[in-house]
């Protein structure tokens, strides 16, 4: 497994009708490195959010979808994502202040 730092582990946050309505729970969901492991999450949130607790942290492989072009098909890229439930007390996350 390969030596990876907290600020390497969060991709991008993850901008859909879904996860914008789980964040009234204090749920947030991120895109992230695919050899990421649960408590790599939550130490990399705990440390890039000030003020943030995580409570729980799960994770899901999504496999690429199968795209196709004239004869040729393929798949997209494969990802990993995080869905990152806080603490009733801890702070929320700024980035999804705006939206």
């Amino acid at each position: 497994m390969a030596d990876i730092k907290y600020y390497d582990v969060i991709l991008k946050p993850v901008v859909t009708e879904k996860s914008m309505s789980e964040m009234a729970d204090k749920k947030y969901v991120f895109y992230v490195h695919p050899e990421a492991t649960k408590i790599q999450v939550k130490e990399a949130v705990e440390k890039m959010f000030e003020g943030t607790k995580v409570a729980s942290v799960n994770t899901m492989n999504v496999v690429g979808k199968v795209k196709r072009r004239g004869y040729t098909s393929g798949r997209t890229n494969k990802r990993k994502k995080a869905i990152v439930k806080l603490t009733a007390e801890s702070k929320e996350i700024e980035i999804f202040q705006g939206m």
